[in-house]
């Protein structure tokens, strides 16, 4: 057990991981395309600033001007944090953050040692795929990247993209082998409605809770709710067996 951990600011979520993340792990938060990975990595960046923890965004796609906006309407306001050097932003290329990662001179390492930076949130680690077709080189890239971060003595977070394609490919590098903790964000169909789902898939080190908890994304972020209970067979087709083994 490690009692200090990195609070995420999402209450129910850091209930689940029994106080929050420990410290220097690398955290993979997955999800198909809108089920709020970003706005996951806003809280857990803001959280971290407004404690004394200067956060990274590190974007491969997205401009800052579509961040400023993605946030401004859960009522957040990035440009503030970033004014007092609380809150950083950088976008570059997957080559570009290796390169830069390994040779400690490029703008992504300059940030991290001017401002102390102790959080980075990655969108998204699904982009080194496109980098190679070989099975041990992705694995070596996604350790590449993980194993920078962790030198840095930050505790990074990963964004992944959850679509049947990126799924496969990613487990062809054994991505859910190498990080620590992975959280697990999907849509559902219950009862002829679809409810957002949220659950830790894995936490190295640590007890968690492992039960599937609704949550909802409104002004002011995530809410994480309830159990789904009375519920069976929830997660078939949306984890295959090389992830769920990687919890053993």
């Amino acid at each position: 057990m490690v009692d200090r951990r990195v609070a995420t600011g999402i209450e129910g979520l850091d209930k689940m991981l029994n106080g929050g993340f420990i410290p220097r792990s690398a955290v993979l938060v997955r999800g198909a395309p809108g089920t709020g990975k970003t706005t996951l990595a806003f809280h857990y960046l803001m959280h971290g600033a407004k404690h004394g923890e200067p956060g990274l965004l590190v974007s491969f796609e997205e401009f800052p001007e579509s961040l400023y906006r993605d946030a401004e309407s859960l009522g957040w306001d990035l440009r503030s944090l970033e004014a007092q050097n609380k809150l950083h932003m950088a976008f570059t290329s997957p080559i570009g953050l290796l390169r830069d990662l390994e040779t400690g001179g490029g703008p992504v390492t300059r940030l991290l040692h001017m401002h102390d930076i102790r959080r980075v949130a990655l969108d998204s680690l699904t982009h080194f795929i496109r980098l190679t077709d070989d099975t041990h080189e992705l694995r070596h890239t996604y350790n590449r990247v993980i194993n920078g971060l962790k030198r840095e003595e930050v505790t990074p977070m990963f964004l992944g993209e959850e679509t049947n394609i990126d799924q496969r490919m990613g487990e062809r590098g054994r991505l859910s082998f190498i990080v620590d903790c992975i959280v697990m964000m999907h849509y559902l169909e219950i009862e002829s409605a679809v409810e957002r789902a949220i659950f830790v898939l894995k936490m190295r080190s640590s007890a968690h809770d492992k039960a599937i908890h609704k949550y909802t994304i409104s002004e002011g972020g995530i809410t994480v709710g309830p159990v789904l209970e009375g519920h069976s067979g929830l997660l078939s087709g949306l984890t295959n067996q090389s992830i769920i083994s990687s919890v053993r």
